[in-house]
């Protein structure tokens, strides 16, 4: 199911839910660590062909944008259905693809349902006061490596909202697998 931008739960311009979830380090890392940053907060898991070519592109931002934009990746996925994405497994992602962003388990799945989150990778931008400054596609390569890309629109977000404008990309729709909420 494709969903446009006017339908997500959080428009541009509104406060980011708060949250506090154990991370790949074995920490627990909330929004409030990274006051006046800008964040990107995106839900991604281990398994899903859309988020695993964008792992490379992941790390290449962190680095790149270092002191000046945090990346805290979120995996919401049900680990008992979906094994691939349980926390021992997301640490053994996060070695060996070298994150040198947060990889947080959002166990309940209650970060990602006040997100409005809907598939991996779904990225939200947040601006140094963390309102939503941009939720959209981070390029057109979907399912494939940022490399293959012909467009780029998460990181012109990015840029725009380190020079402290409002971001003008506008916010097509994340391509990729749905979210494996659990089932009661």
């Amino acid at each position: 199911m494709v969903l446009m931008y006017s339908q997500y739960k959080l428009k541009r311009g509104d406060k980011a839910p708060s949250f506090a979830l154990k991370g790949v380090d074995g920490k627990v890392h909330s929004l409030e660590e990274f006051k006046g940053m800008p964040v990107l907060v995106i839900f991604m898991c281990n398994h899903c062909p859309y988020v695993k070519p964008k792992f490379p592109y992941l790390v290449e931002l962190q680095e790149k944008y270092k002191g000046k934009l945090q990346i805290i990746g979120i995996n919401p996925n049900d680990a008992e259905k979906y094994p691939e994405d349980s926390f021992e497994k997301m640490k053994e992602y996060a070695e060996r693809f070298g994150f040198n962003f947060l990889y947080l388990r959002d166990e309940t799945q209650e970060v990602a349902k006040a997100y409005g989150a809907v598939c991996t990778p779904d990225p939200f931008l947040l601006d140094r006061e963390h309102r939503i400054a941009y939720h959209g596609r981070i390029d057109d390569a979907h399912g494939k490596p940022h490399s293959e890309a012909t467009t780029s629109e998460l990181e012109e977000a990015i840029e725009q909202v380190l020079e402290g404008k409002e971001v003008s990309i506008p916010s097509l729709p994340s391509c990729g697998c749905s979210i494996k909420w659990k089932t009661s």
